[in-house]
């Protein structure tokens, strides 16, 4: 146990949440500062929700703090991509292997689930409805405003970490600071978020157990299942041209529209123009940045280090692996040099928040383009067919990313390496029992012993 230390954590959502339980455990008073007002009081979404899908990296950190099976009870597993194509029909592809999935869960209803577990805490405290106006870095004094009341406070923790997410007011006063990297780029894509209901008995009118996908070359739109028998569902689209948000302009637009590119999805969505036209368009926003930190006094953690697009389903559990990599390293740390901790933190993070930022824009590619196209499904069953065969030295990117532990760095580079094997080896291949011709074999072996070498 290093010394008890009196901590702020600005930003109350799920890395905010969760890392306030880890740093209790460890015997630290905290105090979470959360602008909007509670959310198990009052709804909070605006249409901007989007379901989340917890992997590996995210159960990990979840089951470090002893939390693993109770979130387990608000989370519905995905084993796979359903497509549907122009006609209706659909085509199903795992995730991984058999029993492998990934679990749908709302974004609030794993943030109320959070907040539950922790605030019995004696040393944790929320307070809601606290906007941040200043920090002040040398100082560590936060100014904060009360949205009811209009009154101003200053805190002055001894610790302070911002998980206020993409447009962090922490990061926001790391900016000002000499020599500070900033990169922020946006999609030409928005979101907008749509909800299929329930059947009458409660149920779910499409396969539960699956992430369902309408690819449409230059847009799409997604499918996630809630425990109430809805799924929410995303349509991400162009917020400019011909087939756009700025082009559907009326109700008769939007079902013409939706008519000719989702057929099988209007049937089932009878709000789709009262929540089409209400809800507000999200933006898709990629953060790089550095340092994380300040002179030990402060610390960037999650998406206001590191903010993702949304398509390899990897922002949240990229936050959770920023508290079990921290955790791990406060195992080792004797208390005294805070400013050594968390350079030793952002220097091992930054390269994977990096290259995760990159794979889930390369993974939006993948999903909007190329789910639906034969060519690319034939080469995913042979590229899990090298993975059944060479378990050692074959892993899928995906698999890579969301069914183990291994770095984001190294998933993207080892996944470059196989990019490049599976071009030859598919110049080879025109059906699945290709696969075993001997040509194809012995081109197999010959590229996975250079990529031994390589590694």
């Amino acid at each position: 146990m290093t010394e008890r230390k009196n901590i702020a954590i600005m930003g109350a959502g799920l890395v905010g949440s969760l890392l306030s339980l880890y740093l209790a455990k460890r015997g630290h008073k905290v105090d979470l500062y959360e602008r909007r007002p509670d959310l198990r009081k009052t709804s909070v979404d605006g249409g901007r929700s989007i379901n989340l899908a917890l992997s590996d990296r995210g159960w990990r950190a979840l089951k470090g703090i002893g939390i693993e099976e109770d979130v387990r009870k608000v989370a519905i597993p995905m084993y796979g991509r359903m497509m549907h194509d122009e006609q209706g029909n659909l085509t199903y592809q795992p995730y991984g292997k058999e029993g492998q999935a990934i679990y749908s869960v709302s974004r609030g209803g794993l943030n109320m689930a959070l907040m539950n577990l922790s605030e019995p805490n004696p040393d944790i405290t929320y307070h809601f409805g606290r906007q941040a106006m200043d920090v002040n870095l040398h100082s560590n004094e936060v100014q904060l405003r009360n949205i009811e009341t209009g009154s101003v406070e200053t805190v002055q923790p001894d610790l302070l970490f911002g998980a206020d997410g993409a447009f962090s007011v922490v990061r926001g006063a790391m900016q000002k600071t000499e020599r500070y990297d900033y990169q922020q780029s946006y999609l030409e894509y928005g979101y907008k978020e749509l909800t299929i209901p329930a059947t009458a008995d409660g149920g779910w009118v499409i396969e539960k157990n699956a992430l369902h996908i309408w690819p449409r070359g230059n847009y799409m739109m997604i499918a996630l299942p809630n425990f109430d028998g809805s799924f929410t569902c995303t349509l991400f689209f162009p917020y400019e041209g011909e087939r756009s948000f700025a082009s559907i302009k009326s109700e008769e637009d939007l079902l013409a529209f939706f008519r000719e590119v989702f057929p099988d999805a209007v049937p089932l969505m009878p709000d789709l123009a009262q929540e089409y036209f209400s809800h507000p368009v999200g933006s898709l926003v990629t953060i790089k940045c550095f340092p994380w930190s300040h002179k030990g006094k402060s610390l960037l953690i999650g998406d206001a280090c590191h903010a993702v697009v949304p398509f390899y389903g990897q922002g949240m559990n990229a936050g959770f692996e920023d508290i079990t990599v921290l955790d791990q390293m406060l195992d080792t740390f004797d208390g005294e040099d805070w400013e050594e901790l968390f350079h030793r933190f952002e220097r091992t993070r930054k390269p994977n928040a990096d290259a995760i930022a990159d794979l889930a824009v390369m993974n939006f590619i993948e999903m909007r383009d190329k789910v639906a196209d034969p060519r690319f499904l034939l080469r995913k069953k042979i590229e899990a067919r090298i993975s059944e065969q060479y378990p050692g030295k074959w892993l899928t990117l995906y698999t890579m990313v969301t069914f183990s532990e291994l770095p984001y760095s190294y998933a993207l580079e080892t996944g470059k390496v196989q990019d490049r094997i599976m071009k030859q080896v598919m110049k080879h291949i025109k059906s699945v029992d290709d696969y075993n011709k001997p040509e194809v074999q012995q081109l197999i072996e010959r590229e996975l012993l250079k990529k031994e070498k390589l590694s």
